[in-house]
């Protein structure tokens, strides 16, 4: 079915492209049908299922510190208490009792973070040896891209917020919103670009996967 993803502002994350105040991302399939103001996709797609999401709709950001994260150990929500909800690197992470079962939660919670700071694509490097890390992003459906353009990271301290390594809202996203393009997409409970870098992407209030919603908030 074809939906329109519409927010009170549109940013397709192209350098220059100015931003659309009620805009609409169409997506059919895994697909971008098209991109531009609410009315005019609404009258050109008939019948589609409409979702509406506060704040702004921006393309999918990448995550570079991918691996790093994946690696961390992101505590069950039943070892809140005990361990707290951030990722546990360093000694806090040799410490634990580490089996397979309990690593392979781990990459699978951590993955679903990254959904929930609208993250849509992840660098990888140095999988190979890493074969927990690298099923589970395959399985994800993220979709992966080159790590040679990467900035500097901060290994000691990965950061589940992809804004904070691209510095600005092209500078974290894999690729604009385009027609033609996989509809990779999220929506986040802010006014516009600048209260984005401001308060991160824990604002997100959904992620479209190659047109699928796989987060959304409750």
């Amino acid at each position: 079915m074809l939906t329109l993803h519409t927010a009170g502002l549109l940013l397709t994350g192209a350098p220059g492209a100015a931003p659309v105040p009620g805009g609409a991302v169409a997506v059919d399939g895994g697909t971008i049908a098209a991109t531009g103001p609410y009315e005019e996709l609404a009258a050109a797609f008939p019948g589609a299922r409409v979702r509406r999401w506060p704040g702004l709709l921006t393309p999918g950001l990448r995550q570079w510190h991918t691996v790093a994260l994946l690696r961390a150990y992101h505590p069950d929500p039943r070892e809140y208490d005990e361990l707290g909800d951030r990722p546990l690197t360093g000694e806090r992470l040799a410490a634990l009792d580490m089996s397979e079962t309990r690593r392979a939660g781990s990459v699978r919670r951590g993955l679903q973070q990254m959904l929930r700071h609208g993250t849509t694509a992840v660098a990888m490097t140095g999988t190979a040896k890493d074969p927990v890390v690298s099923a589970a992003v395959a399985r994800s459906g993220l979709r992966v891209v080159p790590a040679l353009l990467a900035p500097g990271i901060l290994l000691d301290r990965p950061d589940l917020d992809p804004l904070r390594e691209g510095r600005d809202l092209p500078g974290s996203v894999a690729e604009p919103l385009a027609a033609g393009g996989r509809a990779d997409l999220a929506a986040f409970d802010v006014p516009g670009e600048a209260a984005l870098l401001e308060a991160g992407a824990g604002t997100c209030v959904a992620t479209v996967l190659a047109g699928r919603l796989v987060y959304r908030r409750r």
